[in-house]
């Protein structure tokens, strides 16, 4: 470790760490030598396959997963959720009790958070002062051009600094062993030298581009279909109201949005199943090589299915007071609906299981006074909910992320619903943490991954976006009365113009900060000099001499 380590009680492992050597130590257990599990004699064990993940998928073993240490669940519970304050997350205890994966996810929250207070600021006023006059989004898009590039380099600058502070910015990538879904004919593997399955990439690439490709390009035509519905919807409400405009027509005039607003929704969660799917289908080998084709499949999707229709409004209908309507009614209905599934009724069903639980056990006394015997604590834990990971999270923000960066310039209030829904998504996502969902096994990272790469493909997207929101704004177009090719040119070279300088920005603020460049440096001078001295100079010279003569020899193969 290449920094002074934050020391808890007595351990200078903290229990996430010590969590996943376990892990990683009952992962790695294998079968020397084909033979059957004892008393289950239709179960076979294959040499170099792992027990753990065999005896899971047959049903022997049920659950794996690490119990919640009441005390430190009860400290950390404290200063994360149940007392509502101004100030930083716990993001060391967090990383403490769950590793750096979780306590990097809710550091990115909260910074998103903060990053949008200027937004949040700059469209309160201009809501209230300018909000009939639609088009004077002008200098609300430019700052936003600016906003949705620093925030993600300075976010590489902050999420350097805690992967540096908790001891993962330099950790090497661990050899990858074949995931649990993985399966083929066994064969012998050159590089681990032992026996486990195999299948030919070609097939896996024929799965890809054959199969998997078609239904994605299906599912895009269906949401397309679809939107077009909404748009015939809207037509028709519109041409209702317009004959005779009443109260109750222009509360009509707002049903087709939030009727698309659900629809997009579960279309989202229908899609997301499929997905899981057919990249389980696709069988690769590596946990890492699955995540990334499943990721590109839910963003190319979700990314389609919740803008698709505001872009066609933007571009094609070219009306900027329906696109500030449906931007309002999808941003607010996708929240509402987000809070319900992740916060409300998670907490009410984890409720009714801990009171059939209570019931079981015939404990009366509440559960945060009375120490559980160990085999009812297992009991009730096994009972809650399994946590998947931080994948859905990074969705929500990613999508929140795209509201805000592609067209809140003409609903400046999306910034503002998307900070109060971030806060109170810091509170339901701890309490979940710690109250519904089993205690997950730790995830050692030094930055959120491919998700970074998602936000960055974003923020060149919402420059494009933004340019053509400025080009088409009657202040722009008064510049150019005579020629609109004139306009596109002008306005292409400038949306050009600011790609170049959002790339040149990237290069010139380092990712990680000078002061921990100038610390990791000298620890690998120190650690190579702790090298040298260890090595003997006998050794040392062998080696050298060594060196030269399989030189010589290349040289004169040569």
């Amino acid at each position: 470790l290449y920094k002074k380590r934050r020391i808890y009680g007595d351990s200078f492992l903290s229990m996430a760490e010590c969590q996943y050597i376990i892990k990683h130590e009952l992962d790695t257990l294998r079968a020397r030598d084909e033979t059957h599990v004892p008393g289950h004699q239709q179960v076979k064990l294959y040499p170099g396959k792992s027990i753990i993940r065999r005896l899971l998928s047959k049903g022997i073993l049920i659950q794996v997963f690490p119990l919640h240490q009441k005390e430190e669940l009860k400290r950390l519970s404290f200063s994360w959720y149940q007392k509502v304050k101004l100030s930083f997350q716990p993001l060391d205890d967090i990383r403490h009790y769950y590793g750096e994966g979780q306590a990097l996810y809710f550091g990115f929250l909260e910074y998103f958070t903060f990053a949008l207070v200027p937004m949040a600021l700059i469209g309160v006023p201009y809501y209230l002062f300018d909000w009939e006059d639609y088009d004077k989004y002008v200098l609300l898009a430019a700052f936003n051009l600016v906003w949705c590039t620093v925030i993600l380099e300075l976010w590489k600058r902050c999420s350097a600094s805690l992967a540096y502070r908790w001891g993962t910015l330099s950790r090497k990538k661990a050899f990858e062993e074949p995931r649990p879904g993985f399966h083929g004919v066994l064969g012998f593997n050159p590089v681990t030298g032992r026996e486990e399955p195999l299948y030919p990439n070609t097939k896996r690439q024929l799965r890809v581009y054959l199969v998997s490709l078609p239904f994605v390009l299906l599912c895009l035509y269906l949401s397309l279909y679809i939107m077009m519905i909404y748009f015939l919807m809207e037509g028709w409400v519109l041409s209702v109201h317009d004959e005779e405009p009443t109260f109750w027509t222009g509360i009509l005039c707002f049903i087709p949005s939030v009727i698309y607003a659900v629809v997009i929704e579960v279309m989202n969660l229908i899609y997301r199943y499929a997905a899981e799917f057919l990249t389980e289908w696709e069988n690769h080998r590596l946990e890492s090589s699955y995540q990334n084709h499943l990721v590109l499949k839910v963003l190319v999707f979700n990314f389609f299915n919740c803008f698709a229709s505001l872009f066609y409004i933007a571009f094609v209908m070219h009306d900027m007071v329906m696109l500030r309507q449906s931007l309002a009614t999808l941003l607010i209905t996708s929240q509402i609906l987000n809070q319900f599934m992740e916060a409300f009724l998670p907490f009410w069903l984890q409720r009714r299981r801990n009171k059939k639980m209570i019931r079981k056990v015939q404990i009366r006394k509440t559960l945060e006074d009375k120490e559980l015997p160990l085999a009812d604590q297992v009991r009730l834990e096994a009972d809650m909910s399994t946590y998947l990971g931080t994948f859905d999270d990074y969705l929500e923000l990613f999508l929140l992320f795209g509201y805000v960066s592609l067209f809140s310039c003409v609903y400046p209030l999306a910034a503002v619903l998307v900070v109060l829904n971030n806060i109170t998504e810091v509170y339901s996502d701890a309490f979940k943490m710690c109250r519904v969902f089993k205690r997950p096994f730790s995830d050692p990272a030094a930055n959120i991954g491919v998700w970074q790469l998602a936000f960055e493909a974003m923020s060149v997207i919402a420059v494009v976006t933004n340019c053509s929101l400025i080009g088409m704004s009657p202040q722009v177009k008064a510049y150019f009365p005579e020629s609109d090719m004139q306009l596109i040119l002008w306005t292409v070279a400038v949306e050009h113009g600011l790609l170049a300088f959002k790339f040149i920005l990237t290069f010139l603020i380092p990712d990680v900060p000078k002061h921990i460049q100038i610390n990791l440096s000298r620890l690998e001078f120190e650690s190579l000099e702790a090298l040298k001295k260890k090595v003997k100079p006998g050794r040392f010279n062998q080696s050298r001499s060594t060196l030269t003569v399989n030189r010589a020899n290349s040289s004169s193969n040569e």
